[in-house]
Formats: C-alpha cells, structure tokens, sequence
C-alpha cells in the first residue's frame, strides 16, 4: 500500500510542477520540441518540461522613458532631448520570435528616431511644434515595431535642454519682443486717441453752439471746486450773447 501512496505522490508533485499560471493580462507562448505551437491565453495550463517551453508576455500598456539625447537641429544648434513612449504588445508571439528583446528595441529605435527628427527641423520649430515632433517619432516607431507585434500608442516630449547662453539669448530676444509689442499697442494708442480727438474737433467746428454749451458745462463743473481760482478764456461769442440777453432784459423793463 505505502509503495501505492508514495507512487501516486510522486506523480501529483509531477504534475503540479507541468502546471503554469498565466494571469489575465498575460499570453503564453508555447515552444514544443524548440517549434512555436500556440499562444496560451490565460488560466492553468499544462507544459511538459523537457519537450515544452513557456514564455509569458506582458500585454499591458507599457511608459518608458527616452533618456537625454543629444542633437544637432538643422540650424546646427546643439540641444539635449527626453521623451517617454506608450506601447504595448498586440501579438505576443512575434514579439517573442521576431525580436531577441522587444523591450530594449524599441527604446533604442524611439531613440535613434528622436535624433534623425531634432536634426531635419529649426530649434524654433522644435520648441513651438513638440506635439507636431512627438507624432511623427510615433508613426515612425509605429511602422517600425509592426513587424515584432507592438503597437506605439503615444509618444511624448518632456524636455528640451539648451547651451546656457542659447537660453540667455532666448530671454534677450523674448523681452525685446515683448518690448517691441508695448511700443506698438502704445503708439496704437496714441494713433487711436488723436483720431477721436481730431473727430471731436470736427464735429464741434461745425457746430458752434456745441462748443459753447461744452464750455458753459466746463466752467459749472470748476464752479463746484473751491479749492482753486481758475482763470478761464471765454469766447468772445459768449460775452456778447450774455450782453445781447442783457439789453433785450432791459428793453422789457422799460
């Protein structure tokens, strides 16, 4: 009986060790006799060792980073570049089969890629147009990597270094601009003010009552002021319309 017990052990531990998990966001890739068989989805699965292989991939959508690249735009100014990259494996058997390391290929193809791109545009273009570079790095990866089953997702610039005195060259330009654009909102301005006042001016030479009733409400309005003497030039027209009220006042009294 011991001999039984001990028989049907061995060959449960057997089992057991024939016995692979491959979790929900995995996919297997099962090698038979050193041929590709199939691709396990997930669950238990059973692989014969010896005759059988595994390999799992990760079907998740996968950040990795670009590290600092060094570039020369096409206006030969020299500038240092990072990004991160989206991926994430569609068919998990060719990127066992047609790539030794999916990982490590794609970033250095995503790094190869950012450095060809930097050197075919302008600095001025690279730093207003990053969402513009970053879809093209993509596309490119993306055609790429289709052979080895990966799909590129998305691809982001993070930063864009330059030389310390590129950068105090920059600012030098940046605030001359800005300068530049206070002179012309200011002379703006000043264009549009002497415009209305010449308006003004016109509207009141053609009429002349207009004017006098603006001089009339101006000199009520320093009337109220106590504080200053105010010396004020009266039209002539004025005085002899007040002398004209004048006369016909008295011509009526009498």
């Amino acid at each position: 009986m011991w001999p039984t017990i001990t028989f049907l052990v061995f060959i449960g531990i057997l089992l057991l060790s024939f016995l692979r998990q491959v979790n929900q966001f995995q996919r297997g890739v099962k090698f038979t006799l050193g041929r590709f068989s199939s691709v396990v989805e997930p669950g238990w699965r059973l692989i014969v060792p010896v005759f059988q292989s595994m390999t799992k991939v990760d079907m998740r959508v996968k950040a990795v980073d670009v590290p600092d690249q060094k570039a020369i735009t096409r206006d030969n100014i020299s500038v240092t570049v990072n990004a991160v990259i989206y991926y994430h494996v569609m068919n998990a058997d060719r990127a066992v089969i047609e790539v030794e390391d999916f990982r490590y290929a794609v970033s250095q193809l995503a790094q190869t890629t950012m450095r060809n791109i930097v050197g075919e545009i302008s600095l001025d273009e690279l730093l207003a147009e990053r969402e513009k570079i970053s879809n093209r790095i993509r596309e490119i990866v993306d055609i790429a990597t289709d052979s080895w089953g990966i799909k590129v997702d998305n691809v982001e610039l993070k930063d864009v270094s330059l030389p310390a005195d590129m950068e105090r060259t920059i600012a030098k330009q940046a605030e001359a601009e800005r300068e530049r654009r206070a002179v012309i909102i200011k002379a703006e301005g000043e264009v549009a003010a002497a415009e209305n006042i010449a308006k003004a001016a016109r509207m009141l030479s053609d009429s002349p009552g207009a004017l006098h009733l603006r001089t009339l409400q101006s000199i009520n309005d320093m009337s109220s002021d106590q504080s200053n003497t105010v010396v004020f030039a009266v039209p002539l027209e004025i005085l002899r319309a007040f002398g004209k009220i004048g006369e016909d006042h008295i011509k009526k009294g009498m």
